[in-house]
């Protein structure tokens, strides 16, 4: 049977692919897609990790979709909330119905001959390999691996006599009510997980070697409130996504050009909700600077409230093993536990791991320089989606998303059928993709592309500007190159008698 050919073919049913699949509805309605899900369920992010409390990190006024307006009360949501949020939008755009589950693709090879993809997946079901063909791929897979999380190989674990659980293979059943459990980790998975867990267990402890930054915020934004009691909700959305915005951005900006001014104000908020004389030194004040690593939101200061009705604490050591009882710390002490989670981050892979090869040579994408912070250079017809570090991922989503279909209809307006980014000079300096100092980043740091000194091959992390370059500013440039496929001779004319 002939291979199915699509004009673009979106691997990743998650925030980003349903995003994207009701952006081409909308702005490319003549094109034929469709988006592959390894899978059985849409959502990503949001169905893989069920651990007690999971929430946003950001406010749903920008982690929702730009043209579908979050008309819940929350603006930190949880999990459940925000899970029902994609669906709802993938049935009503009518992108579920163009959801592949069970198709994990795992390599694509372009030909520049025929100007298209083609793409291998495997099929959950069967594993019978499925082979389609496709003009421009679109990756929106995230970052990391979804089949494992990080743990560090701690000493003694085999002697442990609880349970040991990582938040991103959580059982269903477990149960810890009554029981002491300890948390290690720092990070928002952490922060969330400590006050949620606390409401039934004897006593949650956060285990941490080093603090982060916690900023405590409400649930409810009371100004977006306001606004969307007198405003229709199609204009009061945008003004309160763009206050959202200008607010992160100018707490990003303040963290890089002021960081002593920033620590003191965070200090000063953990402070005061924390019982008189607590140590927030040792606790509550990390060695780097605000934003060298994402900030951790607490919505209504839940991790305080937790900490001052003594349900839970934070004790601030180095592991030296574990026990049959618990761990044993590097100051001698040791922590009792039932229950071990370990929130000790994730593991990064870019592109859900499918190999990629451009004209029969595979491409190793820490080779490459990122353009606009969504496409590769030397890879034709490529583009993912890759968020924000210092804000809500789905503001870049949206603009990632807008930007391909803005590509596609001028590759068809102009009869090209190759895009191709270029790489910076190479006398030019690099350096990795995602500036971020955080674990998860640091470990995968060599397999991570470059981006480079400046537009369009830097990412600049400031939605403001994106939008003026990505939404706005001109598709063709010095770093980019537009090709049409060669034309196919006509046969000759036989020869006359």
């Amino acid at each position: 049977m002939p291979t199915e050919h699509l004009d673009v073919l979106i691997v990743g049913a998650g925030l980003s692919g349903i995003g994207a699949g009701c952006h081409l509805r909308a702005e490319s309605p003549g094109k034929s897609f469709a988006i592959l899900e390894g899978r059985e369920r849409s959502g990503g992010t949001w169905d893989l990790f069920r651990y007690p409390g999971i929430r946003s990190d950001s406010d749903m006024f920008t982690l929702g979709y730009a043209f579908k307006p979050w008309e819940e009360a929350k603006a930190i949501a949880d999990g459940p909330s925000i899970l029902r949020y994609i669906r709802d939008t993938a049935r009503d755009h009518g992108v579920e119905e163009r959801i592949r589950y069970g198709h994990r693709v795992v390599r694509a090879e372009w030909s520049s001959p025929e100007s298209r993809w083609t793409v291998e997946a495997v099929r959950a079901d069967s594993g019978e390999t499925v082979r389609l063909t496709c003009s421009f791929l679109f990756g929106c897979t995230g970052y990391y691996r979804y089949d494992e999380g990080y743990t560090p190989a701690f000493a003694g674990t085999e002697r442990f006599g609880g349970e040991i659980v990582h938040p991103q293979h959580w059982p269903e059943q477990l149960d810890y009510a009554g029981k002491r459990v300890v948390v290690i980790g720092s990070g928002a998975t952490a922060v969330t997980l400590l006050p949620a867990m606390a409401e039934h267990a004897a006593h949650v402890t956060m285990l941490q070697r080093s603090p982060s930054y916690v900023l405590s915020l409400p649930a409810r934004d009371p100004i977006a409130d306001v606004v969307r009691r007198v405003l229709p909700a199609k204009a009061a959305y945008p003004l309160v996504r763009w206050k959202n915005v200008l607010l992160s951005t100018l707490v990003f900006q303040l963290s890089r050009r002021t960081p002593n001014f920033v620590k003191k104000v965070i200090r000063k908020g953990v402070q005061k909700q924390l019982p008189p004389g607590y140590d927030v030194d040792t606790h509550f004040a990390p060695r780097y600077d605000p934003w060298d690593q994402r900030l951790c939101l607490v919505p209504d200061g839940d991790l305080f409230k937790a900490i001052r009705r003594g349900d839970a604490s934070i004790v601030t050591d180095g592991i030296e093993t574990f026990t049959e009882r618990g761990i044993r710390l590097a100051s001698g002490a040791e922590l009792e536990a039932d229950v071990i989670v370990t929130a000790t981050g994730l593991n990064l892979l870019l592109l859900g791991g499918m190999s990629i090869a451009v004209d029969g040579r595979d491409v190793d994408l820490s080779t490459t320089v990122g353009y606009k912070g969504m496409m590769f250079s030397g890879v034709p017809n490529l583009a993912v989606t890759i968020g924000y570090t210092n804000a809500s991922w789905t503001l870049k989503g949206d603009l990632v998303a807008e930007y391909v279909c803005r590509l596609v209809n001028h590759m068809d307006e102009h009869a090209y059928t190759q895009v191709t980014p270029l790489a910076p000079d190479p006398s030019l300096p690099t350096e990795p993709f995602i500036d971020l100092k955080s674990g998860y980043v640091l470990r995968s740091i060599e397999q991570l592309p470059k981006q480079g000194p400046r537009a369009p091959w830097r990412l600049h992390q400031n939605y403001a500007r994106d939008v003026a370059m990505m939404k706005y500013g001109s598709l063709e440039d010095d770093a980019i190159a537009f090709s049409q496929a060669p034309a196919v001779a006509a046969p000759a004319a036989p020869l006359a008698a």
